[in-house]
């Protein structure tokens, strides 16, 4: 038995893991919401969580769970850029850190799925108005085709200019122009400034 297994038998130890395996959960849920896998969250929580850069045994001791799972796990968190390697001196395994600049973690994901799909939804939309306004242009001799198409085309108009709307607000949010994003930028640099030490903590490049 780890040293680790050994001190969680301790009622503070224990108290301890409860509670970071509870907010494990709870961001692993939101993630889910989100659309990401739950295991993502409960990973990236446990090491925002830690004090210290953690290596995959203690990883999957803390949160039950395989090797296997993890191993693709922290692929798909590094990938995203919010899980990172860390060197800790005199030991060979490979450790990892969380990023915990919050608007930053939020920003990277509206930046590169949020806004691709919005553009995607946006482009199909635009395509299907061309192939109603070719349909118009056709039906002169069909009066009720030509009724239906207007129809149609009016309300995709009115897609579309959601799908641009939404793209103007997903664009001032990654800019962190023309919103208001004060509130998740406070929390983010306040998490740095009070946990300077925290793998992650402080500004980076």
């Amino acid at each position: 038995m780890t040293e680790a297994a050994l001190a969680l038998k301790r009622p503070a130890a224990q108290a301890l893991s409860r509670a970071e395996l509870r907010a494990a959960d709870a961001v692993g849920s939101l993630m889910e919401l989100w659309g990401f896998r739950r295991q993502l969250g409960r990973i990236w929580t446990v090491l925002f969580l830690s004090e210290r850069p953690l290596a995959a045994p203690e990883l999957c001791e803390r949160l039950q769970i395989s090797t296997g799972l993890l191993s693709m796990s922290l692929a798909e968190l590094r990938r995203w850029g919010v899980v990172v390697s860390a060197a800790v001196p005199g030991d060979r395994k490979e450790h990892f850190e969380a990023e915990t600049h919050v608007w930053r973690l939020v920003r990277r994901v509206l930046a590169e799925r949020e806004r691709a799909a919005v553009e995607s939804a946006l482009a199909a939309v635009e395509a299907a108005a061309a192939d109603l306004r070719e349909a118009i242009a056709g039906s002169a001799g069909d009066p009720r085709l030509r009724s239906m198409a207007r129809f149609r085309l009016e309300r995709l108009e009115q897609l579309a200019g959601l799908c641009r709307i939404g793209l103007s607000i997903l664009r001032a949010l990654i800019d962190g122009a023309r919103a208001d994003v004060g509130p998740l930028r406070a929390i983010s640099e306040a998490l740095s400034r009070r946990f300077p030490g925290l793998p992650g903590g402080g500004p980076r490049g």
